[in-house]
């Protein structure tokens, strides 16, 4: 502001200087171009002494710098500067020629003087009129530490009060942005943004940052890469950015298990592009005001895939566990058959048992040839059993030995099916209703297809998608880690160019998944033979 107001004060003091100098020159140049002495000596010899007292005397009288006379080629004749006699006169792109006067700043003997030329017209019968010659009248312009002195008198006043201003607006701006970033100093922000980058860009987990109307503030690379989203996404809205369904309910917090109270909402499962993500969201609030959420990402598609690659060797542990607890139990009825004396009833007992497993190891390996697959089936049914849960295979099962990746794909969501179809009719039986899970494998040269259905209380219709696209299952629509299962189907399925739906039947819900397969494995050893 100081610097400001000496320079307005400098551009008024030469704006005072030219107007008021350039009058006062302008007026001894009209005067002394209207003297008779200059306009009857001017065409006669020896100019300069005739008209060098009267140069002079303005000079002394009026305090110019200098006072000249040219002749009508523009040839200085008189001059109070001795040197420029003979000299050309000096000019602007409009000169004193034609009869018409000038004012301005030109350069005089390598100073810059403020000058006024005016056109000396004949007086005498024979040049009435005529121009003669010019006169020019100079004031030197001053410097920029004269027109400081020459404005202190005023300027002093002008900066007191710019400094008053200028240090209370300095207070309250400074009071401003202290509010805004929280009493920190620039090297504390600095440091605060470095630290930022650092956090959010060497960490493995994704991040995204949203302000009250959606909009992307800020993501980090996982983010970026895990949602499949652009270089130039922040600040795009998530409807820009093609966000929509069960990751927008997510990220939004619009979904409809959402309450007024829910801040946070843990481990929600979605499924993006062939990827199973497990996000967690927080509002962020300040003072009562909501400044947006910040939501994590973390990709769990390996770990589900691990899962998968375990899914035999859990089948197996639970089919042993099962089968311990079942024959546990076997166990203690034949033993109290013994203790009561019952031994017939021992034989029949022990009879019954052995016909039981005989005509389900039959029924299975007949239909069931994979092993892997009936070995899970094995093991679901002796879950089942546990919790009362009658599991029967359908008459129409046909299913052959598969290469072991298939039969891994296959198990997984075949597996994943029964457990979600079995707790559905442990739930929903009532005491003394038959509960039961039936499954039904028909395959095809290029496909397999899987159907479960179940005695269960089926699926609403509105959430018949939702069941896959946010990972819910059919017991609890709401728990977000507890779908896994169902997004890790759709997921295989969809991997294998197939698909899962779901349906309500007059007993209970049937899921019907799809996926292709290699050829069997039967029929690839006989292409090797």
């Amino acid at each position: 502001m100081l610097a400001a107001v000496a320079a307005v004060s400098l551009a008024q003091s030469k704006a005072t200087f030219d107007r008021v100098e350039g009058r006062r020159v302008t007026a001894l140049a009209e005067e002394m171009a209207g003297n008779p002495l200059v306009r009857t000596q001017l065409v006669r010899p020896a100019v300069a002494e005739m008209l060098a007292p009267l140069l002079q005397s303005t000079l002394t009288r009026s305090g110019v710098t200098s006072a000249t006379v040219a002749d009508a080629r523009g040839e200085i004749v008189a001059s109070t500067n001795p040197t420029l006699l003979g000299t050309r006169l000096p000019v602007s792109g409009i000169d004193a020629a034609g009869g018409r006067g000038w004012s301005g700043e030109l350069p005089v003997n390598g100073v810059t003087e403020l000058v006024a030329q005016a056109p000396v017209l004949g007086a005498e019968s024979e040049n009435a009129g005529d121009h003669l010659g010019t006169v020019m009248i100079g004031r030197a312009s001053p410097s920029v530490w004269q027109r400081l002195v020459g404005a202190s008198s005023y300027l002093l006043v002008y900066l007191g009060v710019a400094s008053v201003l200028g240090v209370a607006g300095s207070w309250l701006l400074a009071r401003r942005i202290k509010r805004q970033t929280f009493g920190m100093e620039p090297r504390e922000i600095a440091g605060l943004a470095e630290h930022r980058e650092a956090m959010l860009f060497g960490i493995a987990e994704g991040v995204v940052a949203l302000d009250p109307q959606q909009r992307l503030t800020l993501v980090n690379a996982v983010g970026r890469s895990l949602l499949d989203l652009p270089e130039n996404c922040v600040g795009m809205s998530l409807a820009d950015l093609g966000i929509e369904g069960r990751l927008y309910d997510v990220l939004a917090g619009t979904g409809p298990e959402d309450g007024p109270g829910d801040l946070a909402r843990r481990d929600e499962v979605v499924v993006r592009r062939g990827r199973v993500l497990v996000m967690n969201r927080m509002d962020v609030t300040k003072d009562g005001r909501r400044l947006g959420s910040v939501t994590t990402l973390r990709d769990r598609t390996e770990l589900a895939q691990l899962e998968r690659e375990l899914g035999s060797f859990r089948s197996t542990t639970e089919l042993l566990r099962a089968q311990a607890h079942e024959f546990s139990n076997q166990l203690h009825t034949i033993s109290g058959l013994i203790q009561i004396g019952e031994h017939d009833e021992v034989v029949r007992y022990v009879r019954a048992l052995r016909k039981h497993r005989e005509s389900l190891d039959l029924e299975l390996t007949s239909r069931v040839r994979d092993r892997a697959v009936a070995a899970l089936l094995m093991a679901k049914s002796a879950l089942a059993a546990e919790r009362k849960v009658r599991l029967k295979i359908s008459e129409r099962t046909a299913l052959e030995r598969l290469d072991p990746t298939d039969s891994a794909d296959v198990a997984t969501v075949l597996g994943n099916l029964v457990d979600n179809a079995v707790d559905a009719a442990a739930s929903g039986a009532k005491e003394g209703d038959d509960a039961w899970v039936e499954v039904e494998l028909r395959q095809d040269a290029s496909s397999v297809e899987i159907v479960v259905r179940d005695s269960g209380p089926g699926v609403a219709p509105e959430l018949a998608q939702e069941v896959f696209l946010h990972g819910f299952t059919t017991k609890a629509a709401q728990g977000g880690d507890r779908g896994i299962g169902l997004a890790l189907t759709r997921l295989v399925c969809k991997r294998r160019g197939g698909e899962v739906s779901v349906a309500n039947t007059q007993a209970g819900a049937m899921f019907t998944a799809r996926m292709s397969v290699g050829r069997p494995a039967d029929r690839v050893t006989e292409g090797v033979r």
